[in-house]
């Protein structure tokens, strides 16, 4: 397993270099106009990124020893099903990701807790003074971590999220969704994992330095949240590379161990649509 996962990941890498997912913005960060983005959006099916792809390591910060300081890596993908638009100016797209705990520093070096969420979804680019402001996707997901007995941990959502380019610096984001929870050892996950995220990215003028902050809110009190707050620098400028800071402050980071908090940050590296990140 751990070397399927591995060369996937590899794969993954090197696609990523070159193809990503909606190139839509020019390397300066600059939007095209919107006849520019609808012949992008028109051409042939195409594969690419959806998600940013990272390979990051990095201890607890309450605590830390060889259980809780780790590798976290992600691969996420988009491959658009559909040649021709659909109604409303929508487009239709496979999703997948998939997110691994690896702990390097214990014996046999064990992959702790692999999440799998693949999705389907119609994705609509949103237009406004003939410029590309963002989009909205309509997605049907699951979420589960392949395992059985009383360490199966699933759960589906009808999602609803939101990309808005404030401008050429700003980007806010929203998701929210509709559970359906069919795993019998999860029936509590919108305690942990949450009912709704909003976030927003800041970018430097030459787009190479990226911030951003995505708070997940938990069921129950008002101020129960997730936090992830990630710093992303692009080691040159023509290309999607970047070294990436992550730091998450809640629960649900995994699914196996939903209901543990953690306070984790990590350092390593990223590779990011080059569009806009989804989350």
């Amino acid at each position: 397993m751990r070397s399927r996962v591995l060369s996937l990941l590899l794969a993954v890498v090197l696609v990523g270099s070159v193809s990503t997912h909606a190139q839509i913005l020019s390397l300066d960060g600059k939007p095209y106009d919107v006849d520019s983005v609808k012949k992008d959006f028109d051409n042939q099916p195409y594969f690419g990124l959806y998600k940013d792809n990272y390979f990051i390591f990095g201890p607890s910060l309450n605590h830390p020893n060889k259980t809780n300081t780790n590798i976290k890596f992600q691969i996420s993908i988009a491959q658009r099903i559909t040649k021709s638009v659909l109604p409303w100016g929508t487009y239709l797209y496979l999703f997948y990701s998939q997110k691994c705990f690896w702990n390097v520093l214990e014996n046999s070096m064990p992959m702790t807790d692999l999440n799998f969420n693949p999705g389907i979804g119609l994705t609509k680019p949103l237009y406004v003074k003939n410029r590309f402001i963002g989009k909205l996707t309509l997605l049907l997901e699951h979420e589960s971590n392949g395992r059985d007995s009383i360490q199966s941990r699933s759960w589906n959502k009808v999602s609803l999220a939101g990309n808005i380019m404030i401008d050429r610096c700003l980007m806010v984001h929203g998701k929210v969704w509709a559970p359906i929870i069919d795993g019998m050892n999860n029936k509590d996950i919108l305690h942990y994992c949450g009912i709704y995220q909003v976030g927003m990215t800041v970018s430097s003028r030459n787009q190479r330095l990226q911030g951003s902050v995505l708070l997940t809110k938990r069921l129950g009190n008002i101020f129960n949240y997730n936090t992830i707050i990630e710093l992303s620098y692009r080691f040159f400028k023509r290309d999607n590379q970047y070294f990436f800071l992550q730091y998450y402050n809640g629960y649900g980071e995994g699914l196996l161990d939903y209901k543990v908090f953690k306070n984790q940050i990590r350092v390593g590296i990223v590779i990011k649509p080059k569009i806009f990140s989804e989350f």
